[in-house]
C-alpha cells in the first residue's frame, strides 16, 4: 500500500511539475511585456511631448511701474515677442494664429526682438508673409531689431531685410532711437544691432537719450546688458534706460538638455532667462516663440509678453 502511494505521488509530480514551470514562465513573460509596453509608452511621450509643448503658446501679463514714465501715457500696453524662427517648423498658418493672438491683446505698442527665421533669405520671406497676412493692430506702431540669424553676411543683405520690415509696417531699429509720441509726451525705443553678426553702438545710443526720459532698450542678444549698464547718457548719467527687452537664449528651450542643443552659449548664466531687476532697470530675457536645432521644448513654453507700463 505504501509502495503504491509513493509510486502514485511520484507519477503526479512528474505530470504537474512542467505545467507549473510553464505557468510561472508565462506569468513572468506577461509582466515583462507589460513593462516593455510601459517603457515604450514612456519613450513615445518623451519624444512627442516636447513637440506638443512647442505649440502651446503662453501669454505672460505683467505690470511695471516707473517714476520716469509719463503719467499721460499711464497703462500703456506693450506686447513683446522674440525668436519666431519662421520656416519649416513655423508655417504661414502658425503666423496667422500668432497675428490673431497679438491682436487679441490689443497692443498700444508692439516690439519684435529678432531672429525672425534661421537665415536672412527666410527672414525676408517672413516679413513678406507678414505683409500678406493682414493688419496687426498696434496703436503707436510696431518696432523691431534684428538677430544673428536675420542679418546676413553683408550690409546689402541687412538693407534688404530692413526694407522688407518697413514694407510690412515694422520700423527697423539698427543702432537707432525712435521717439514715440503719446498724449503730447514721448517715450523712446532704443534698438541695438546684433551682438554676434552686427556692431551694436551702445555708447552712441546711450548718448542719444537722457536718463530722465523713459527708454526701452531693445536688443536681440542679452550679452550687451553689462556694457549697456555702464554706458552714460547725453549728460553723462548712468541708468539711461528703464526697461530692457531681449531674446536669443530661448531660455534653454529644452530644460535639462539645453547644453546638448548648445543654444546661446555666449550669454552669461545670469542672463539666460526670465525677469531681473538691476540698478532700478527691469530686464526681460524671453524664452521666445519658435525653436532652434530641435523643434521641441521641454518645460520652457513659447511665450508672448504683455507688459503694462504705469507711472
Amino acid at each position: 500500500m505504501n509502495a503504491y502511494r509513493g509510486k502514485h505521488v511520484s507519477s503526479a509530480s512528474r505530470r504537474t511539475g512542467p505545467s507549473l514551470r510553464r505557468g510561472r514562465h508565462q506569468v513572468r513573460n506577461r509582466h515583462r511585456r507589460r513593462w516593455l509596453i510601459l517603457l515604450l509608452i514612456l519613450l513615445v511621450l518623451m519624444i512627442c511631448y516636447p513637440l506638443v509643448e512647442a505649440r502651446l503658446l503662453q501669454t505672460e501679463n505683467i505690470t511695471l511701474q516707473s517714476d520716469d514714465f509719463p503719467i499721460e501715457a499711464n497703462n500703456l500696453r506693450v506686447v513683446y515677442l522674440s525668436d519666431i524662427h519662421y520656416g519649416f517648423w513655423f508655417s504661414d498658418a502658425d503666423l496667422s494664429r500668432l497675428i490673431g493672438r497679438i491682436n487679441s491683446l490689443r497692443p498700444d505698442l508692439l516690439l519684435f526682438g529678432g531672429d525672425y527665421a534661421t537665415d536672412n533669405e527666410t527672414a525676408i520671406k517672413f516679413f513678406r508673409a507678414l505683409q500678406k497676412q493682414g493688419t496687426i493692430h498696434s496703436r503707436y506702431g510696431i518696432y523691431g531689431v534684428i538677430g544673428e540669424a536675420d542679418r546676413g553676411e553683408s550690409d546689402t543683405t541687412c538693407k534688404q531685410l530692413t526694407e522688407a520690415m518697413t514694407n510690412a509696417g515694422v520700423v527697423p531699429l539698427v543702432n537707432k532711437v525712435a521717439p514715440v509720441n503719446i498724449a503730447g509726451r514721448q517715450i523712446f525705443i532704443a534698438g541695438l544691432d546684433d551682438k554676434i553678426t552686427g556692431k551694436p553702438d551702445i555708447k552712441g545710443i546711450a548718448k542719444s537719450v537722457n536718463a530722465g526720459d523713459y527708454v526701452i532698450l531693445l536688443c536681440h542678444n542679452p550679452s550687451v546688458i553689462q556694457e549697456a549698464q555702464v554706458a552714460v547718457d547725453a549728460s553723462g548719467n548712468l541708468s539711461w534706460f528703464d526697461l530692457g527687452l531681449f531674446g536669443h537664449t530661448h531660455a534653454g528651450q529644452m530644460t535639462f538638455f539645453s547644453s546638448v542643443l548648445n543654444i546661446a552659449e555666449d550669454v552669461p548664466d545670469r542672463y539666460r532667462s526670465g525677469w531681473l531687476k538691476e540698478n532700478r532697470v527691469d530686464l526681460l530675457i524671453s524664452p521666445g516663440i519658435g525653436t532652434s536645432v530641435f523643434p521641441g521644448r521641454l518645460f520652457c513654453f513659447p511665450t508672448i509678453h504683455c507688459i503694462t507700463l504705469t507711472y
